[in-house]
């Protein structure tokens, strides 16, 4: 079957702001996620979970589902190689938090966890090294994911940070 397609213009923002900031030297040189971290407003604002020493937690603003954790460095980083141990201590640490917050906060019945590692991997923003956790659920990939790679978000991203608050708790509890 061919691959149809469903326009979501709404996307194109995205898209651009990708390539906006590649080209904005603005940026001082810093990724979108460093950016994010330094700019003014509240974590609220940025819907930033948690600061820790070394990394951070954010909801990612295009998610896959509702809940869609990123877990990263506070500096850009692009490989697993290039972290000092206790930026991939915190690292995973906060991985395992985030997950156990998922589970408590969206009573899911599983946890993607992944990283694209380089531009071939498949990720938009490789300068930067970033975890995945998404919460998944039996029967979540349904025919609009399927058929019109359409993703259904039953909870706004202001909620979604308001529950994972309500869950959190870091370190882990059997850390």
């Amino acid at each position: 079957m061919p691959l149809e397609h469903l326009w979501a213009t709404w996307r194109s923002n995205y898209v651009m702001s990708i390539v906006d900031s590649r080209l904005d030297d603005s940026s001082g040189g810093r990724s979108l996620f460093e950016r994010i971290l330094a700019a003014d407003g509240s974590d609220d604002e940025k819907h930033l979970l948690v600061r820790g020493r070394h990394c951070f937690v954010l909801l990612n603003k295009f998610p896959y589902s509702s809940g869609h954790l990123l877990v990263l460095p506070n500096r850009a980083e692009p490989d697993l190689e290039g972290l000092t141990t206790a930026e991939h201590a915190e690292l995973w640490s906060l991985v395992t938090a985030s997950v156990s917050a998922l589970k408590r906060a969206f009573e899911c019945d599983a946890v993607n966890v992944g990283i694209n590692l380089g531009p071939a991997a498949g990720g938009s923003q490789s300068d930067h090294l970033h975890v995945h956790c998404v919460p998944r659920w039996v029967g979540d990939a349904n025919f609009l994911g399927i058929a019109a790679e359409t993703r259904v978000l039953p909870v706004s991203l202001d909620e979604a940070l308001a529950k994972l608050r309500a869950a959190w708790e870091w370190p882990a509890p059997h850390a």
